[in-house]
């Protein structure tokens, strides 16, 4: 049915000489038909959501000319269809991002009827303020590219800071990596009166709080000093972790630093076992040499990020995000709340 809307008549106007006008309005909302298509940043999570969906990844074929620009044609049509191109934007950064855009751009200028930026890990989000003087909001800047190349909506997972979800002037589903996680270690049949989450630094206190919270087990605190980028110095930890099984909870590894002294100084301070987990595993740098060598018996990560064979070690537990995206894309296609994903 048409949404019908009513111009005011002569009476209501107070005597302007104007026929009364019906103005038809078509509320479309979103496309008659879904379509995902992936480019190469993560490709075994694509697909792991088109299963889930009962669906198969579009044709689309993405990749480089010679002197190295990115390359995207799309193989079928896309008009009027509801469109969800997934890609995440880890390494190589600059790489993965500019696909995402240029998808983004081709599906829209082959009239889609809406586009929904998939974005499981969103790089430079922790360029999200002026740390000092002139620096840039990168992370900004990037908002506003997905949005300029005509996203509509964006769903992703576990920003780095909450506020990001603010630079976009579109709307932006936010998933929570939390809940898959508690869950997987619940499962371990390993959280007892003994078990204790730890937050590695300051900033991941509300998230280590929501899973202890989760757990019904107390918490402790890594309090920390960083004298310079990727170098930290443990200073002391806040909470009771003598003879305790400790999981250490953060947003992402990067280097490891800050996961790995976290856990030696846990283990230091008489901790039992140490474990970890991430949603976003980057391990950039040395990060594989320092997990290796660390204390930590398991490291648990979602696959946000597509892992290569020489980034996964024995402790590596890697739990996939495939269900949770599935059920967030089929809510966004549906127009349901994204609230009941968790329930």
């Amino acid at each position: 049915m048409p949404f019908v809307l009513p111009i005011a008549s002569p009476t209501e106007r107070f005597g302007r000489h104007k026929a009364t006008v019906l103005l038809e309005v078509h509320m479309i909302t979103h496309g008659n038909e879904i379509k995902l298509f992936a480019g190469n940043s993560n490709r075994p999570l694509a697909e792991a959501i088109a299963k889930k969906l009962n669906t198969e990844l579009g044709g689309i074929d993405v990749g480089q000319f010679s002197d190295g620009e990115i390359s995207v044609h799309i193989d079928e049509t896309v008009r009027g269809r509801d469109l969800f191109i997934i890609q995440s934007t880890s390494a190589p950064v600059n790489d993965n991002l500019m696909e995402l855009l240029i998808m983004i751009d081709a599906a829209r200028r082959a009239s889609a009827g809406r586009i929904t930026a998939v974005i499981p890990y969103f790089g430079y989000a922790r360029q999200d303020r002026k740390a000092r003087s002139r620096d840039p909001i990168t992370a900004k800047l990037v908002a506003d590219l997905i949005t300029a190349a005509g996203a509509d909506r964006v769903l992703t997972m576990d920003l780095h800071a909450a506020q990001i979800q603010g630079f976009f002037n579109i709307p932006l589903d936010h998933l929570l990596g939390g809940p898959t996680l508690y869950s997987y270690f619940k499962s371990k049949k390993i959280v007892d009166e003994n078990f204790v989450v730890v937050s590695p630094d300051i900033g991941s206190v509300s998230r280590a709080r929501n899973v202890a919270s989760k757990l019904n087990c107390p918490m402790a605190i890594i309090d920390k000093r960083r004298p310079k980028a990727n170098v930290m110095e443990v200073m002391n930890i806040i909470g009771d972790i003598d003879g305790k099984k400790c999981l250490m909870v953060d947003d992402m590894i990067d280097t490891a630093g800050t996961i790995c002294q976290g856990a030696q100084a846990l283990a230091d301070h008489g901790a039992k076992e140490v474990y970890a987990c991430c949603t976003h595993a980057v391990l950039s740098g040395p990060a594989i040499e320092r997990l290796a060598a660390s204390p930590i018996k398991e490291l648990a990560v979602l696959n946000t990020i597509d892992l290569p064979p020489e980034k996964m070690l024995d402790k590596f537990k890697v739990i996939s995000v495939a269900d949770i995206f599935a059920a967030a894309i089929e809510n966004v296609y549906l127009d349901k709340p994204m609230s009941k994903i968790y329930d």
